[in-house]
């Protein structure tokens, strides 16, 4: 009998600028090498809008969704935030407030999960990269046609 694993892709963006663009996020959750979900969204945009609010952001979205489908396999977690994931493991100190306000949220979705995290460079994240850049596209959209109503 083999186990199922559970593999979570995470990512986030803050474009054009960093603090205070557009924030946005991508997720992909795949159980034994097959896709069974992917989330992307939109945060905000301005004040308070960070690279690091974005990747938590995609985080807490993936972890709702692990913890609205009952998920109990193993979990591995991924992203290309060496900040967030080493922060989730507790090896970096949290002390912004970005960190105080999402890991422990994150960490309470989890709790009763076997769950592992795992820095992965950029290039093997394209999947999650490329659903923040949907979503922050998508947002972008949203926001020019309600400046310019037909």
């Amino acid at each position: 009998m083999t186990v199922e694993m559970i593999t979570v892709y995470f990512d986030g963006l803050c474009y054009p600028k960093n603090p205070g663009g557009v924030a946005a996020y991508g997720y992909l959750i795949i159980r034994d090498k097959e896709p069974i979900w992917k989330g992307f969204g939109a945060v905000g945009e301005g004040r308070g809008m960070t690279n690091n609010v974005a990747e938590y952001e995609g985080l807490l979205a993936a972890a709702r969704w692990l913890n609205d489908e009952g998920i109990d396999e193993k979990i591995q977690i991924r992203g290309d935030s060496e900040l967030v994931i080493k922060q989730m493991k507790g090896e970096y100190r949290i002390s912004s407030a970005t960190s105080k306000k999402y890991v422990p949220q994150i960490k309470e979705l989890l709790v009763g999960k076997e769950v592992s995290f795992q820095w992965v460079p950029r290039e093997k994240n394209e999947e999650a990269d490329r659903l923040s850049r949907v979503a922050y596209e998508s947002y972008v959209r949203r926001r020019k046609s309600s400046l310019n109503p037909i």
